[in-house]
């Protein structure tokens, strides 16, 4: 029984550390190349944050236990499309504040931002060992 907890443990460990595995990663050349859109079901990996037809765009773009930008930052009354990009790894992206939660599943959400103020975004989905500080912020001016 001792070796049975031991090795379900062991496995647990393992499948957490590996869970942000390199396996839908993007090279630089892909990333930097990539033409800039309007339209968030179409968002380019290298736009992160711009204005968008009828509204701004942020584009999350997240890797191993980070997002490519410490901050990113909006206008508080107008529209904003929020998109994760896991170009690394299994990501979500989270912020408490608007009720959002991105994932696979949910990989873009539109609303309209009716506070000013720094909001965390924070990894939803448990990915390994640097996911406690897979942390940003969404700052509405």
């Amino acid at each position: 029984m001792k070796k049975l907890t031991i090795l379900m443990m062991g496995l647990a460990v393992l499948i957490a550390i590996t869970a942000c595995g390199n396996k839908d990663s993007k090279t630089a050349t892909e990333a930097t190349t990539t033409p800039a859109t309007t339209t968030a079901a179409t968002a380019s990996p290298a736009a992160t944050s711009k204005a968008a037809a009828g509204g701004q765009e942020v584009v999350l773009k997240a890797t191993n236990f980070q997002f490519d930008k410490t901050e990113y930052r909006i206008k508080k009354g107008e529209s904003v499309t929020i998109t994760l990009d896991n170009s690394q790894g299994i990501h979500g992206a989270s912020i408490k504040e608007f009720s959002i939660n991105l994932n696979n599943g949910n990989k873009s959400v539109t609303f309209t931002p009716d506070k000013t103020g720094s909001f965390p975004i924070t990894c939803s989905i448990m990915c390994g060992s640097g996911h406690a500080n897979m942390k940003t912020t969404l700052i509405v001016e």
